[in-house]
């Protein structure tokens, strides 16, 4: 058997080939493979643990899984795919020499919060040249299609006002919970405002919002991309970090790190003091939405007079299982219009940085996806999720519609919600 695999292997054979997964897999509607679907990777897999197959043969049809995890909704056997999924990754990684760049951003710049400050400054300064506006109108092209997305980066504040914000935000009145607030890589240099908009409602719901100086990356690019040592090594300091606290809930706003950072008992061997402490840290992981239907301290005091549809991230509906609590909140704001999706779980081709180093088949993907978009007729498109926020934005602009997308929690602001305590 090949070495690395026999995890993977034995999970394999819950699979009993049903085919039930087909029409739930986007790669399968839009490659038409059964190599790209998730019983043709899982029986793959099965073939090179069995020796009948190479792992060479394995990298293709595994690195264009979107790991959106919406085969495992429909699994009638309860196949565990997101494991074979990364098992298979882990094998691949050790497979291939790891090169300097991939070296330097996977280990060095994203958790970083030095280097991730850097980016959100070089976005602000990006946007104040006037750059983003011209980006993809270049005779060259940047590296990993970034000209696709340049144009549609959030409007970033300036250094100055990034360096302002606090650490610890306490209310006038007595808190109802205490929250720490997980800020994220992507979350916090590029949607800083989005950041922002959480730690508002999380105040006027009755929160006291503690922001952690030492946490760092959630891991899930690191877990995604088959480097788990990495992965393991993120989830000890974040999880240390926020023993400190004595948080009632650890609260996120980004559909996949929440995923991540809920999973982490499944880095660490049952029985050890990692895997306890990473149950105890799991357990009181809260997308924002949930902390804020619980809490219920919101009285919404404007109309906001929009057709709006939701685009829930694939992490939080599969693997966190958070499904009405955005919706709940999004039919509380006076005169909103709510048109949901004709399959709303159907993924949007994000999948972390699958937009970037599979470009062609993301947009593939996303295509579907603005074909039910564009039937809602919606004037924005809502979701929770970094990567999913900027590709629905950038769906937006393909499709040449007069909408915009939104996080959940800025169009919620919007509304200008009042504390009920």
């Amino acid at each position: 058997m090949t070495d690395g695999l026999k995890h993977a292997y034995d999970l394999t054979f819950d699979c009993v080939q049903c085919g039930y997964c087909l029409p739930a897999c986007p790669t399968y509607e839009t490659m038409e493979s059964e190599t790209h679907s998730p019983r043709g990777r899982i029986n793959l897999v099965k073939m090179v643990a069995e020796g009948k197959a190479s792992v060479e043969d394995m990298e293709e049809p595994i690195e264009k899984c979107l790991g959106c995890m919406a085969c495992t909704s429909v699994c009638p056997t309860n196949v565990q795919y997101g494991s074979i999924l990364e098992n298979a990754k882990e094998v691949l990684d050790e497979s291939k020499q790891t090169g300097a760049v991939e070296s330097f951003l996977f280990d060095d710049f994203i958790p970083s919060r030095r280097w991730m400050d850097r980016l959100g400054d070089a976005t602000w300064l990006f946007q104040k040249s006037g750059a983003d506006r011209i980006a993809d109108r270049l005779p060259w092209k940047m590296p990993l299609h970034l000209e696709a997305f340049a144009g549609i980066l959030p409007e970033m504040p300036s250094p100055a006002k990034r360096n302002e914000r606090a650490t610890r935000y306490m209310r006038k009145r007595p808190a109802v919970k205490k929250v720490g607030f997980f800020t994220g890589c992507i979350m916090d240099s590029v949607f800083f405002g989005s950041n922002e908009s959480t730690i508002e409602l999380l105040l006027r719901s009755g929160a006291e919002v503690v922001l952690p100086e030492n946490q760092t990356c959630c891991g899930a690019l690191h877990a995604h991309s088959g480097k788990k040592e990495k992965a393991m090594e993120l989830a000890k300091e974040n999880i240390a970090a926020y023993e400190e606290g004595r948080f009632d809930y650890i609260v996120e706003n980004a559909g996949g790190c929440g995923a991540q950072m809920i999973d982490y008992p499944s880095l660490f061997e049952e029985g050890t003091e990692w895997h306890e402490r990473a149950v105890a840290f799991s357990s009181r992981v809260k997308d924002v939405s949930e902390v804020l239907v619980e809490m219920d301290g919101l009285a919404f005091s404007k109309e906001v007079d929009q057709t709006v549809t939701y685009q829930p991230s694939c992490h939080m509906t599969y693997v966190q299982k958070v499904v009405e609590p955005p919706l709940e909140l999004l039919r509380k704001v006076p005169g909103l219009r709510l048109e949901e999706l004709e399959r709303p779980g159907f993924c949007c081709g994000s999948a972390g940085v699958y937009n970037l180093v599979q470009h062609e088949d993301s947009m593939d993907v996303l295509d579907v996806k603005m074909e039910d978009v564009c039937r809602t007729g919606a004037d924005q498109v809502v979701t929770s999720n970094p990567g999913c926020l900027l590709q629905m934005k950038l769906g937006i602009k393909r499709e040449g519609m007069e909408s915009e997308a939104v996080h959940l929690v800025d169009l919620l602001m919007e509304a200008d919600p009042e504390s009920r305590y």
